[in-house]
C-alpha cells in the first residue's frame, strides 16, 4: 500500500531535502509539508494521512512541540501513526512519546533520514499501527530502567513469553492476536497477566507496555 505522509519540520532546507527523499519513492505519497505544529495539525485534519514525520524540536520553544503534536495526533486521530526525529538520544522525551503505548509511534535520530529504506519502513510500522524505535534509543532506554525485573521473566508462561516477543517486535494486540492464532481477548488476558509478574501493575505515569517490552529486550540483550 502507498503511505500517505505529512513532514513537519521547521528548517526549510531540511524539510526540502527530507521531502525531496521521500518524493522519489513508490510507497510514499508525502501529501503536504508544514514548518509548525499547528500547521501540522491542520494538515492531518485535512489530508488524513497514513503516517506524520515530525521534527521533535519547532516553533515556538523548540523543546517538545515535536513530542506534544504526536501525542494530541494520535488523541485526535488514532488512525495516523507518527514518527518523531530527534537530533540526539533523548531518553525524557521519548518516555514521554510512548508512555500512552507504543502502537503507531516512532522515535528515530535524524541520521537515520539519510537510509530511506529505513524511513520508509518506519512510516511503513506505524501507518500498520506498530512501533519504529531506533537501535539507541533503546538502548538509552535500557540503561535508564533497573534490571530487576528481568530475573521476573523466568515466572512467564511459554504463551506469555510468545505474547511479550510480538509485542517487542511492535505488533498490536490484534497483530499479536493473528499472528499466534489466538483470539484478541486471550491476547489481552496474558498480556495482563505478564504485567502482574513484572510487578507493572498501577505504575502510574510509566507505560507498562513499553516497560514490559523493555524487560524483554533486556533479558534478550543479556543473553547474548
Amino acid at each position: 500500500m502507498t503511505v500517505r505522509v505529512v513532514l513537519a519540520d521547521d528548517n526549510y532546507l531540511v524539510r526540502e531535502g527530507v521531502a525531496g527523499l521521500l518524493g522519489e519513492v513508490e510507497e510514499i505519497e508525502l501529501v503536504e509539508a508544514v514548518a509548525d505544529p499547528d500547521a501540522l495539525h491542520r494538515a492531518v485534519a485535512l489530508h488524513r494521512p497514513h503516517a506524520v514525520l515530525t521534527d521533535i524540536r519547532m516553533p515556538p520553544t523548540f523543546t517538545t512541540e515535536g513530542i506534544d503534536a504526536a501525542k494530541r495526533i494520535r488523541a485526535d486521530f488514532p488512525g495516523t501513526g507518527v514518527v518523531v526525529l530527534s537530533q540526539y538520544v533523548e531518553d525524557d522525551y521519548a518516555m514521554e512519546l510512548l508512555a500512552e503505548g507504543t502502537e503507531g509511534v516512532g522515535y528515530l535520530l535524524k541520521e537515520r533520514v539519510s537510509d530511506v529504506d529505513e524511513l520508509v519502513r518506519a512510516l511503513q510500522d506505524v501507518a500498520r499501527g506498530g512501533s519504529a524505535l531506533d537501535p539507541k534509543v533503546v538502548e538509552g532506554l535500557l540503561a535508564r530502567k533497573t534490571r530487576s525485573s528481568g530475573s521476573a521473566l523466568a515466572s512467564l508462561t511459554d504463551r506469555e513469553l510468545e505474547v511479550l516477543r510480538e509485542l517487542a517486535s511492535g505488533r498490536s494486540n490484534v497483530a499479536t492476536a493473528k499472528a499466534l492464532f489466538m483470539s484478541e481477548r486471550a491476547v489481552e488476558k496474558h498480556v495482563g497477566s505478564v504485567f502482574q509478574k513484572l510487578g507493572l501493575v498501577n505504575e502510574g505515569d510509566v507505560n507498562r507496555r513499553v516497560m514490559a517490552v523493555l524487560a524483554y529486550l533486556d533479558a534478550a540483550t543479556g543473553s547474548r
